[in-house]
């Protein structure tokens, strides 16, 4: 189990902190080979907070400051796949399943449909600067299993959408997070087509499958909790830039999008964990200026 840092922040540097709270209210399968229709209800708190250079609101006309209450979320969060995410859209969920061939468990996902904006977790906020140009980084993404021995966070992604800064600004980029590198001990890929390191095609609804190689711990930045530095490592990816005008007054808000989805595809994703859930998860942003 990780927890959440304290974070702290000196000259140049600024720290969001992401809280998120899973709470599952009744049993699901998470596996594309065990369809289970059993609806459950997850609720999602999040509360974020930012140091005194770097603002964020959970709307962008709404009230900035250190922290921002995010909505709860109640739906049903089933295991679907995607290799972009593209608001949504891509993601596919199992609807159908067929006999294994040799090699494969006995049985396979094998028909796709079109997932729901209630199969995921999705929400928005708003970063702000009033410093010189800020790069934005996950400095760390911890999470707690209901039960470590059978960790549901081995099939967790995150989704992070960055848009271009101002009000209803296209999207800039996406990026997708493995939050557990470790195994689930009864892992075994379940679909009909492809291998591990797979996902489903987005832009194809016959299961077709791609690989597909999500970010890790490795494209975080450090953040040193004793000294509130951060410093970057070489494969640190930086998210978006936020950036204030001269005279020290805020720029314009760069709207970031998360998504929090069961990866069908991931080996890991299998029936074992039908009863486990993730207790909490909790993203941490962290503000870098040369």
């Amino acid at each position: 189990m990780e927890k959440s840092k304290h974070l702290k922040y000196k000259k140049y540097t600024a720290i969001v902190t992401v809280l998120i709270t899973l709470v599952v209210a009744a049993t699901v399968t998470f596996a594309w080979y065990v369809y289970n229709t059993e609806k459950h209800t997850t609720n999602v708190h999040m509360a974020a907070g930012a140091g005194a250079s770097l603002q964020i609101s959970n709307t962008y006309g709404g009230t900035y400051g250190q922290s921002a209450v995010l909505e709860e979320f109640v739906g049903t969060l089933n295991p679907v796949s995607t290799n972009v995410i593209n608001g949504g859209d891509g993601f596919q969920k199992v609807l159908g399943f067929s006999n294994g061939s040799e090699m494969q468990p006995n049985l396979v996902a094998s028909l796709f449909g079109g997932g729901e904006f209630s199969d995921y977790y999705n929400t928005q906020l708003f970063l702000r600067s009033n410093g010189g140009d800020t790069r934005i980084y996950l400095a760390d993404i911890g999470y707690e299993d209901s039960n470590a021995a059978q960790p549901i966070s081995t099939a967790i992604r995150v989704g992070i959408v960055t848009h271009k800064p101002g009000q209803n600004q296209p999207v800039d980029r996406e990026y997708v997070f493995a939050i557990n590198q470790g195994a689930n001990p009864e892992a075994e890929y379940n679909t009909a087509t492809g291998q591990e390191g797979y996902v489903l095609d987005s832009a194809k609804t016959d299961g077709t499958t791609v690989p597909f190689t999500p970010y890790t711990s490795d494209n975080y930045c450090d953040y040193d909790s004793d000294t509130g530095m951060v410093s970057l490592k070489t494969d640190s990816v930086p998210l978006c830039t936020v950036g204030g005008t001269d005279g020290g007054d805020y720029g314009d808000s760069v709207q970031v999008d998360i998504y929090i989805w069961l990866e069908g595809c991931d080996k890991d994703c299998t029936g074992n964990l039908s009863s486990m859930t993730l207790r909490n998860l909790a993203l941490s942003f962290a503000g870098y200026t040369e």
